[in-house]
């Protein structure tokens, strides 16, 4: 038998020198604006397996991977890339490649996920990729492809995502796309596609994600979806649809996301819906539905967005809104509801954003005043009575919140509350009052509203949705904030000291609270330092608590891209290891002083990324490393790999010196000793495991290897 040429061997025949041949080909038909392929050549000691986004086989040195995404290349796609027979994954996405898809791409048989999303690719889909009977991942999202979606697609029997949005497809959804098993996520939402939905899709009982929004489909939603029994998220949004909600969808038990907005429904929403306890967000925004607010919406616990506006729902508002405890924005403004607004609204302490406008309500607004998280507020146009309630609650709201209420008389700032300094007089005035029109933006705990001052200087302006408890305190951490944008140097002792403060902030909501809190926001922005550097956690907008009953809980996405975990973006389902999976992102942006991007470590890399700050102010590098491993730890794909808080506050608390050891050393920060009454004295569930006898004594010594025994190998070539 022949032997395989070897890696440095240039001058052998064979399929490794006739694939990077192929590669240079490739090249040719991009255009490389920023010389980013540099190492792409046919110099004698070039190894096209070293190249920039090439991935090979380690035994037949086949190219088996074809990573390009997001380097500005132009050009089009050659069509010798189906002479790489060997290749499972092609990723162009977020270039600028435009022309239409080779119809020789058909060729790569081997080929499992093909993404050329985020380009300006144009004409049809080629018939010629349903010969890829392997592939699992079709992506051509965002692209200016036409004509209709080829029904050849359902010949592909692994395909589990089909992502098609913000095309210019047109002509009806293929029938045969209910014939395809194996999908979990269909995305044909963004297109011109038009015609009904066609009830087969009903067969699709693996797929989590339905996407049809924006589209100019018609006839009535099919009763048949309510058959998706694994359905997470159903968009039909911004259509052409018409007839009643069916009642079936209530099957739909794990549902968190339902959006029929924008159509031409009518009829009641259902009572059966109730049963999709796991619903976070109900949208059905601008359409003909009337009847009443179902009282069975009580049983919906997890609700957080409500939107039933711009319908003809008449009748009262239940008193059962006030049991979704967790609900964070509710609209039933333009409709024809009547009566009071019921007391129990004002047990929303999460509610930051409540619009009841255009609609018959009497009664008073003095419930409201409990909302202690409201910030966007209008009541306007109705039939209330009675005196807007005074104080720093209602202090917020601008007049036009309250316009168009005969009956409704006061103004809701008193002569005894806070006068306002210039500055916010002038802010207030240049904005009418922190007036709906001038805002922004909406973040995890706060609204930002646009401000141009006197200097013509625009400005932002953060109104968190909780009133702070003290006011002074608030402001003092701000300050705080304004100073140590300052470029501060910070030591190694000092960066732990901040890692071991928010991860003891962590622990206790996760372990000592009850119910449990899980923060669902931690980034380094939302740590906060005093003037000894340490570490407060903040905000807590969309905080969420979990019942001891509980493992997880489904809710919205919520977070800050870049420290959201995987798992929870992907599945919805919200544990403490969620905040594990944050946190550990901070700890890398504490290492390396850069916001990082995981990408696969290996022992002897680790040293590399660290910030030379630390190299220079930390006299055991292993603690760094111990550190690094740990942050690796903590952004684990799988929630059960990672540690607890619990476990992640005893390692850092071993890294801090005795305070008699730190008045020795120089540093270029100085801090105060670590206060006793800070060091929280967890019990460790490590130690109640292995020395049950010990727990209950933050001095513990726990060797490095039990402190990581739980998890299995600290750091292998896919630990993230």
């Amino acid at each position: 038998m022949d032997k395989l040429p070897s890696r440095g061997n240039q001058s052998c025949k064979g399929s490794y020198q006739f694939d990077g041949s192929i590669l240079l080909e490739v090249k040719k038909s991009f255009r490389d604006v920023d010389n980013v392929l540099y190492d792409w050549t046919d110099a004698p000691s070039s190894d096209y397996c070293v190249w920039r986004g090439i991935t090979c086989d380690n035994v037949t040195f086949n190219v088996v991977a074809l990573n390009l995404s997001g380097l500005n290349l132009d050009g089009e796609i050659s069509p010798a890339i189906g002479q790489l027979k060997g290749l499972l994954s092609i990723d162009l996405r977020g270039n600028r490649l435009s022309g239409q898809i080779p119809d020789e791409i058909g060729d790569c048989s081997a080929l499992k996920s093909l993404d050329l999303s985020f380009n300006e690719l144009y004409g049809d889909i080629p018939f010629s990729i349903s010969k890829l009977k392997q592939l699992e991942n079709l992506i051509f999202k965002n692209n200016q492809l036409i004509g209709p979606i080829p029904s050849t697609l359902s010949q592909i029997p692994n395909l589990k995502i089909l992502s098609l949005q913000n095309n210019r497809f047109s002509g009806q959804i293929p029938s045969v796309i209910g014939l395809m098993q194996a999908l979990a996520v269909l995305d044909l939402s963004y297109n011109m596609l038009s015609g009904t939905i066609p009830p087969i899709l009903g067969n699709l009982t693996y797929t989590e994600k339905l996407y049809l929004h924006c589209n100019k489909l018609t006839g009535s939603i099919p009763a048949e979806l309510g058959n998706m029994t694994k359905l997470h998220y159903l968009e039909l949004n911004d259509n052409l649809l018409t007839g009643h909600i069916p009642p079936e969808l209530g099957k739909l038990t794990d549902l968190f996301d339902l959006n029929v907005a924008n159509n031409h429904l009518e009829g009641p929403i259902p009572d059966n819906l109730s049963s999709c306890t796991n619903l976070n967000s109900f949208n059905v925004h601008g359409n003909k539905l009337n009847r009443s607010v179902p009282l069975a919406f009580q049983k919906l616990e997890s609700m957080t967005y409500l939107d039933l506006s711009n319908n003809r729902i008449s009748g009262y508002m239940p008193s059962s809104l006030g049991d979704l405890e967790h609900l964070l924005k509710l609209d039933l403004s333009n409709n024809h509801l009547s009566g009071p607004i019921p007391q129990e609204l004002g047990q929303l302490q999460n509610v930051f954003l409540l619009k009841l406008e255009n609609n018959n309500i009497s009664g008073d607004v003095m419930s409201l005043a409990n909302c202690v998280s409201l910030t966007v507020l209008n009541v306007s146009y109705n039939n209330l009575v009675g005196y807007i309630p005074t104080g720093n609650n209602f202090s917020r709201f601008s007049p036009d919140s309250f316009l168009g209420n005969p009956g409704l008389c006061g103004y809701w700032l008193s002569s005894s509350c806070h006068a306002p300094r210039p500055a916010e007089r002038d802010i207030m005035r240049m904005t009418e009052n922190l007036s709906e029109k001038y805002i922004i933006g909406y973040g995890a705990s706060s609204i930002v509203y646009k401000c141009v001052l006197k200097n013509c200087r625009p400005v932002a302006i953060k109104k968190l949705y909780s009133h702070p408890h003290c006011l002074k305190e608030f402001e003092t951490e701000l300050e705080t904030v304004g100073r140590t944008t300052k470029k501060k140097k910070l030591d190694w002792d000092t960066r732990v000291r901040i890692a071991l403060g928010a991860a003891q902030g962590l622990a206790y909501l996760h372990h000592d609270c009850s119910p449990r809190i899980i923060h669902r926001d931690v980034k380094s922005s939302n740590i906060l330092l005093d003037k000894d550097y340490e570490a407060h956690l903040t905000d807590f907008g969309i905080a969420k608590s979990l019942c001891a009953s509980k493992t997880h809980t489904s809710t919205f996405l919520m977070g800050t891209i870049g420290y959201i975990d995987p798992e929870y973006a992907r599945t919805s389902r919200l544990t403490e290891k969620s905040d594990v999976y944050s946190y550990g992102i901070v700890l890398l942006e504490l290492l390396t002083g850069w916001k990082p991007i995981l990408t696969k470590a290996a022992n002897n890399s680790v040293m590399d990324t660290v910030d030379p700050e630390i190299s220079e102010t930390c006299k055991d590098l292993g603690e760094v490393k111990k550190v690094f491993q740990l942050a690796l730890l903590c952004t684990k794909r799988q929630p059960s790999d990672r540690p607890t808080m619990h476990e992640v506050v005893r390692v850092l608390g071993s890294l801090i010196p005795p305070p008699e050891a730190k008045m020795f050393a120089p540093t270029t920060t100085q801090l105060a000793p670590l206060q006793s009454h800070k060091v929280q004295c967890y019990v460790d569930e490590y130690a109640n495991l292995k020395t049950p006898h010990l727990v209950n004594c933050s001095s513990i010594s726990t060797s490095d290897a039990q402190l990581f025994l739980k998890f299995g190998e600290v750091i292998s070539q896919n630990s993230v």
